[in-house]
């Protein structure tokens, strides 16, 4: 079975493991990574007498392709005597496939709709066509060719790979799982300093490499190539494998941006080797952080990594994104954009000069003509003989339930979701709601996320909501399973109340988290805030908070927080889950936070 047909199948069974799950990553939160969705703004101006021919492409490629697209527009092509110009547009994998399926619509995606689509992997493309056939709709997704290709491997910074004998030595997830378990951690590599390994993973659910990662493993546990059955799935051993590797993570996350940019920050604050250990990552990865662009967005003054990352390949075996370019079956695509998307196509595949400019950007050609070389050297961390093993992607049914198992072998999370009940959030939002019945909707879809060994709790905050106190605890951390009636119950019954005492309610909702810091869970806050400390208010000093954040490298407790709408705090946020070794998510328009909402929760 060759790649292409072992991606359509994961791409079906994706479908029906995930059914109707939020696919979407909200563009609002910044590019990186293979399912975050950055500014989505083509900057190729099409003159008034050409037809535009719009791509939709993820955005690990998205500086590349727009590249590539200004070149062929150069050579001023024309179809049948018409003027044709393409358009590059970054939009997430997944928030194109729910698009695609749903109906496109450019006044809420600012994208048009695409005549090219070119997402991380063909399984994007399986999952628009199984869930038009269940609508009773043609395929959209059928003619494709492989742009380039990227492997999954273990990013890991090179003191800690040549700890463990890289780059000669084979290393796998069983040692990583020896690592993980050994109780003198990196100790017992003589560096006692770097304290326990720590993984840094993505979400299945969201993710593409972190659902190619999740299958590794399960390969790992069972020392297979091909072939996973129901029967390995199922088998105690493998699900205590998988238990196991998974109590590293520190963390989920919706996009290996979140983790990247997070490892970038804390590298240049002089803290190279305190994040994470090790990130399930693809090749591409590696090339634009250390070029000091983890997102690989083209900033203008990269600043790359004091430590950089090298690659580990998974001696078990790995698997490829292969980031396919579909000219789409649409009914929106005419004869003469058909055309030029594949002529632009082909353009970008079969001249080597092209397919080298992807080697340029870290990925391998996806034209098997091309030889891999520069960057896919040993001088930057990569290895162009390896993976040596691609592993076979699971049947349909075996991936669906290796995603369900997974679901209940994930570290169990804990966390405390710390809410603003501010006077502003009475204002009005979208659609006749104010921006908290906007909230409230969101976090109330959002419990389905936790499983039910999830410790949850409820704060609010605005002033004095308890004495001279700014927070007020609802309901406190309990397992959702027994907090959630109270959760729902509480969040419905919320009003808006007066100020915004945002410090002394941060410092406070960390410390309520570390007083009961469980090792063996993810620690977390999860706020909401839509605007900023008031100045009147006792404890408005930023730099005590952030020392206070960061004043932990082992029981950290990660902040992640949500500016919400256009008065939130930005600034002050960043600099919170920046110093807590987190992420910060926007959502400046109060109708895209339940998307939001759905991305924060991808980290536990």
């Amino acid at each position: 079975m060759d790649r292409r047909q072992l991606n359509v199948l994961v791409g079906v069974a994706a479908v029906t493991v995930l059914g109707l799950i939020i696919w979407a990553i909200a563009a609002a939160t910044g590019g990186g990574g293979d399912g975050s969705a950055g500014d989505p703004t083509s900057t190729t101006a099409v003159p008034a007498d050409c037809v535009a021919v719009p791509a939709a492409v993820s955005s690990e490629k998205v500086t590349l392709l727009t590249d590539l697209a200004a070149a062929f527009n150069a050579t001023s092509p024309e179809v049948d005597g018409e003027c044709v110009r393409v358009t590059i547009h970054r939009v997430a994998s997944g928030q194109a496939a729910t698009a695609l399926v749903e109906g496109w619509s450019e006044e809420s995606l600012g994208v048009p709709a695409p005549v090219l689509w070119s997402p991380a992997a063909t399984s994007w493309g399986a999952v628009v066509n199984h869930r038009l056939a269940e609508a009773g709709l043609p395929a959209m997704a059928n003619d494709f060719e492989r742009i380039m290709i990227t492997p999954l491997v273990l990013g890991m910074p090179r003191p800690m790979a040549q700890a463990l004998g890289w780059p000669e030595a084979e290393i796998g997830w069983a040692d990583v799982l020896a690592l993980v378990e050994n109780p003198e951690g990196w100790g017992a590599y003589g560096h006692p300093e770097w304290g326990e390994f720590k993984l840094g993973k993505t979400n299945p659910n969201f993710s593409t490499s972190g659902l190619s990662a999740t299958v590794a493993i399960y390969y790992a546990a069972t020392g297979k190539l091909g072939g996973l059955t129901l029967e390995d799935v199922a088998a105690a051993e493998v699900e205590d494998f998988v238990r196991r590797v998974e109590a590293a993570t520190v963390h989920y996350g919706d996009t290996t941006m979140t983790f990247l940019d997070s490892m970038l920050r804390e590298d240049l604050a002089g803290r190279p080797l305190t994040y994470v250990s090790a990130v399930a990552i693809e090749e591409v990865s590696i090339i634009a952080y250390n070029r000091g662009d983890p997102g690989d967005v083209g900033l203008e003054n990269p600043t790359p990594p004091n430590v950089p990352l090298v690659a580990v390949y998974p001696k078990e075996g790995t698997l490829f994104s292969d980031n396919p370019a579909y000219v789409l079956d649409a009914p929106w695509v005419t004869a003469v954009q058909r055309e030029a998307a594949l002529r632009f196509r082909s353009f970008v595949i079969d001249e080597p000069e092209n397919q080298g400019r992807a080697l340029e950007f870290g990925f391998r050609p996806g034209n098997p003509a091309v030889p891999t070389g520069e960057p896919i050297s040993s001088a930057n961390g990569l290895n162009p003989s390896q993976p040596k093993t691609e592993l076979e992607l699971p049947r349909p049914e075996v991936l669906a339930a290796l995603v369900d198992s997974w679901e209940s072998h994930r570290k169990t999370a804990r966390v405390l979701l710390v809410f603003d009940v501010s006077g502003s959030m009475g204002d009005l939002g979208g659609q006749g709601y104010t921006k908290l019945d906007l909230a409230k909707q969101a976090v109330l879809a959002s419990l389905d996320q936790f499983k039910p060994e999830d410790e949850v709790g409820l704060w609010i905050f605005s002033t004095e909501l308890d004495g001279d106190l700014d927070y007020l605890e609802l309901v406190p951390p309990g397992p959702l399973a027994e907090n959630r009636e109270k959760i729902e119950r509480a969040v419905r019954g919320l009003i808006p109340m007066r100020g915004t005492g945002l410090y002394d309610t941060t410092r406070a909702a960390v410390q309520a988290v570390r007083d009961g810091y469980d090792r063996s869970k993810i620690n977390a806050v999860l706020l909401l805030s839509d605007g900023m400390c008031d100045d009147y208010e006792p404890g408005c000093e930023l730099p005590p908070l952030l020392s206070f954040l960061s004043s932990t490298e082992r029981d950290v407790v990660r902040v992640f927080a949500v500016a919400y709408g256009a008065d939130a705090d930005v600034a002050t946020l960043q600099a919170i889950t920046d110093a807590s070794q987190a992420r910060l998510y926007k959502a400046t328009d109060p109708l895209t936070i339940e998307r939001v909402f759905q991305q924060v929760i991808s980290n536990f």
